[in-house]
């Protein structure tokens, strides 16, 4: 296995503490039955640049547990690993044994037969110990199709030293936002708020923010046409329109990333994946210039998606039980542990949250209360593909070229015809 000179020190250092950490509770046990476990397990990993490498010396510490499997790490970029999988899964050639996988795609590969369930598995390790509002992404249809390893939300980052010149706290609402932006392009020269307009994730905070929603999953009815739906899109515009924020419709996480990270923008909605790459930027290279507050209300309340990643095998895998006693490793208290020490994730077990170095850490004390307020999201085959639509009509309505109410009625439209029991 090729390995870097950097990721192999890593590997080593992880694979100490977690050996220690885990003692003979953790994923050591074979899974089939005491037989030793042999043979390659492919796992492709959609984590950012910053997280990558942690991600591959925890995967790759596996093979210190179990010196006859050979675990073969693929780095795939997010954008582009929903599809691969499918291409792969569906040829059935080239599909991986082990996926971390977005929340929104458990359903949608389940659906079509492309997840082994994990029920009665090795994978399943203490279930009791999952956070419920991370396992619930995890089931399609009362099985079980994943495990849970990070969960995450949207909050506002902003940068204390440019708020602090323009004499504004962090804007509790999007009023306070428009005003405080005001000041802070007067005060400072930046512009307020980086939007991203070309990702649907963000424009949730703003539906959810006017007391909407995408659908009802319990009546079966489509709500992001509602008038919550209209005025999430009008908000998006008039903060672009008035100045207290710019955005791009392409290469939208770079050049938020990039705004920020200069200071050429003092706020940005983002999550916990995000921490590690922000403090590398000019700007918080002293980390306690970095702060985060739950993300602006709306005219009705405060809300933020559930997000976060699971680990999936694939029904396909030709070493089914290497793959689950994989997952049941990357899943663990330790490896958790690791991950929120490294990386400031936030961990889906709740024994992990008692660990003094992940209680105390600065992230995990915001994000995790967050996260228990955090607005849960349809667990539905077609949830990955409700967020092209609002793609879609978001850069209509951030172009002009379409109103939005226009904007919201042909969200509507598009889910209706995604979902065709849904009224």
């Amino acid at each position: 296995m090729r390995r870097g000179i950097a990721a192999t020190a890593l590997i080593a250092t992880l694979a100490l503490t977690i050996s220690a950490c885990a003692g003979d509770d953790d994923a050591g046990n074979n899974a089939d039955g005491g037989k030793e476990l042999s043979g390659t397990v492919t796992f492709w990993d959609t984590s950012n640049e910053a997280e990558k490498a942690t991600y591959q010396a925890l995967a790759e510490g596996f093979e210190k547990e179990h010196p006859k499997v050979d675990v073969k790490y693929v780095s795939v970029p997010f954008g582009e690993a929903n599809a691969k999988f499918k291409n792969a899964a569906g040829g059935n050639s080239g599909a991986p044994d082990v996926m971390r996988t977005e929340v929104a795609w458990v359903a949608d590969f389940a659906s079509i037969g492309y997840l082994a369930p994990l029920d009665g598995t090795a994978a399943l390790d203490d279930e009791t110990d999952y956070l419920p509002q991370a396992a619930a992404s995890t089931k399609y249809e009362g099985k079980t199709y994943a495990v849970p390893q990070v969960i995450d939300t949207l909050a506002l980052f902003y940068n204390k030293q440019l708020l602090k010149k323009a004499g504004v706290p962090a804007p509790a609402s999007v009023a306070e936002l428009r005003t405080a932006a005001a000041k802070i392009t007067a005060k400072t020269g930046a512009t307020g708020l980086y939007l991203r307009g070309d990702d649907p994730y963000w424009f949730l905070p703003y539906l959810y923010g006017e007391g909407g929603d995408l659908v009802d999953e319990k009546s079966k009815t489509v709500t992001v046409d509602d008038e919550a739906g209209t005025k999430a899109y009008q908000v998006l515009k008039d903060l672009v329109d008035s100045k207290a924020a710019i955005t791009d419709a392409s290469d939208g996480w770079n050049n938020m990333e990039n705004a920020f990270k200069s200071g050429k923008v003092a706020m940005m909605l983002n999550g916990p994946w995000a921490i590690e790459d922000v403090r590398a930027g000019a700007q918080f290279k002293n980390p306690e210039n970095l702060g985060v507050a739950p993300v602006p209300a709306g005219s009705a309340r405060q809300g933020s998606p559930q997000g976060g990643w699971n680990l999936s095998v694939y029904a396909g895998s030709k070493n089914l039980n290497a793959s689950y006693a994989f997952v049941k490793y990357m899943s663990s208290a330790a490896v958790q542990q690791q991950t929120t020490e490294k990386l400031s994730l936030l961990p889906t077990r709740a024994s992990v949250y008692k660990v003094p170095a992940v209680a105390d850490n600065q992230m995990v004390k915001f994000f995790k209360p967050a996260v228990d307020k955090a607005v849960e999201r349809p667990w539905i085959a077609q949830g990955n593909a409700l967020f092209e639509p609002i793609r879609l009509q978001m850069a209509n309505v951030l172009s002009g070229k379409t109103d939005p109410d226009k904007a919201a009625a042909n969200t509507g439209d598009a889910y209706r015809k995604l979902l065709e029991d849904y009224k």
